[in-house]
């Protein structure tokens, strides 16, 4: 045998000691930590199940409410969506609900779903902004326009996607108190902004267009 095999086989015995010896000193931590790596991956995949399982059902209920609502059973799509507690689709759910109520006339309990939605800081911020809306437009037969201006003032502005929707509450709750001026100002905002949708312009100009021979009648300005 030469020197250099005789080298190269004490090298490896000793490697294979010190293996031997760092094995005997922590092999148990590294099978718990195989084993660790092993759980968890399990859990993670087990999780991932659990949520797909989660959003299908939560999406299955959602259809068959809606299917419910076509066929205009109204009480039987409400209990549905009631149990609807994913996070995928409560909101969806819970707007699904408040509109569901207010068709069905129910609009004080659609307003107190709306205001939840509205309040809720987990919520997605559009969720919450058409919460407000959806609620101010059931209001505005309600409420004073200064109290819908508390509630959506926030909205109006020329960077808010909802300024046109929020300018219409207020110019509807305007003309139902008479002050004429006031809704004539809103509506004529709105039709000036180029940027709302056609409809909600369209129904502006035919508020302006009612309003037009009340302006001099003594409304209040």
């Amino acid at each position: 045998m030469s020197d250099e095999s005789l080298f190269r086989e004490v090298d490896e015995e000793v490697r294979q000691e010190q293996l031997k010896k760092l094995w005997d000193r922590y092999g148990n931590y590294v099978i718990a930590l195989a084993a660790g790596v092993i759980i968890a991956v399990a859990a993670l995949k087990g999780w991932q199940y659990w949520e797909l399982k989660q959003s299908e059902a939560a999406a299955a209920t959602y259809a068959n409410a809606l299917k419910l609502i076509g066929e205009n059973k109204r009480g039987q799509a409400d209990d549905a969506l009631k149990t609807i507690s994913y996070a995928g689709f409560a909101q969806i759910a819970k707007l699904r609900r408040a509109a569901n109520l207010a068709t069905g006339g129910k609009s004080d309990e659609a307003i107190a779903l709306y205001d939840e939605v509205a309040a809720d800081a987990g919520a997605d911020p559009a969720a919450r902004d058409l919460a407000r809306i959806r609620a101010g437009y059931l209001l505005a037969d309600k409420l004073a326009p200064a109290e819908l201006i508390k509630r959506l003032g926030a909205l109006d502005n020329d960077q808010s996607d909802w300024r046109g929707a929020a300018r219409e509450v207020f110019a509807l709750a305007a003309y139902r108190t008479g002050d004429y001026a006031m809704a004539d100002r809103y509506a004529n905002a709105i039709l000036a902004d180029g940027d709302v949708p056609l409809s909600l312009r369209q129904r502006a100009k035919l508020l302006v267009e009612l309003l037009t021979p009340l302006l001099g009648t003594g409304a209040q300005k």
